[in-house]
């Protein structure tokens, strides 16, 4: 069974393959969304990208990304400019299966600082 660590918790959960990633970290007490989205989210369907998370390791072990989930980080301005550079690890947890082992980052902060703005 693939292995899921959430590295700001230091929780490492063993899950199903083809688990969706929001459910799992929900079901483990991982807090995804930061003030307000805790509240205020879409409950999972792709449409607010409160969820994000950065694949730190094992991107490849997450299903591709899909249509609505590109389409959400691409027309949302905020999510739009914290992709940037990180195209294939920054990702929706509502819309990532897990499939094999994998490290990802909560609530990953909305640009690399001193990198974004060289």
């Amino acid at each position: 069974m693939p292995k899921v660590t959430f590295v700001k918790e230091k929780k490492t959960i063993e899950v199903p393959a083809g688990s969706n990633l929001r459910k799992v970290a929900k079901r483990n007490g991982v807090q995804l969304y930061p003030v307000p989205h805790n509240y205020l989210n879409c409950l999972g369907n792709g449409l607010c990208g409160s969820c994000r998370v950065n694949v730190k390791k094992g991107e490849d072990h997450l299903s591709p990304q899909g249509f609505w989930e590109k389409f959400t980080t691409l027309v949302n301005p905020i999510w739009f400019f914290a992709r940037i550079g990180r195209e294939k690890t920054m990702r929706l947890a509502c819309q990532a299966s897990v499939n094999g082992d994998c490290e990802v980052e909560t609530q990953p902060p909305l640009n690399d600082s001193e990198k974004f703005w060289a």
